[in-house]
């Protein structure tokens, strides 16, 4: 995994401007080094800039880092990148692989055993983005860092 910060340090750069932090994986590191990932970040966002990230943001993001990252591994040949930004109150979590070919994304089917992983991210995300580039696609979620007492999460 080769940390590639945008711009200057992660730690570098003050809010409300776009904090972030990319990592680029080659295939043979573990799931589990893209979640730590993003704890460390969430941690530093505490940290060193003093936002508040609820511990539902801190389970939600790496559940989407592993969905995410686990797909790539499953579905893309070569190497992928992880980047974490966070603005305006929330966190993206983007990966972008290098297969163009969009996932198949199954209605709910509380009977399928596995497959669920889309659909859970599509669920507790703000925002779900699959995006074409040049070379492969981008799939994006962002994720609320602080928990809104008067949100309905059910009815978004």
């Amino acid at each position: 995994m080769n940390e590639t910060p945008e711009g200057t340090e992660p730690h570098a750069t003050p809010f409300p401007h776009a904090i972030s932090l990319s990592a680029e994986f080659e295939g043979n590191e573990s799931i589990a080094e893209a979640r730590k990932l993003a704890r460390c970040f969430l941690a530093d966002i505490q940290n060193v800039h003093g936002l508040p990230v609820s511990d539902r943001a801190q389970g939600l993001v790496e559940l989407v880092v592993s969905e995410l990252v686990t797909n790539t591994r499953k579905y893309a040949p070569g190497p992928a990148l992880l980047t974490l930004q966070v603005r305006d109150g929330s966190v993206d979590i983007a990966v972008w692989d290098s297969n163009p070919d969009p996932p198949t994304i199954l209605p709910p089917d509380p009977a399928r055993v596995g497959q669920h992983g889309l659909e859970i991210i599509m669920a507790a995300a703000l925002t779900f983005q699959i995006h074409r580039e040049p070379v492969g696609k981008r799939i994006t979620a962002s994720i609320m860092l602080a928990d809104d007492k008067d949100a309905d999460v059910a009815g978004r």
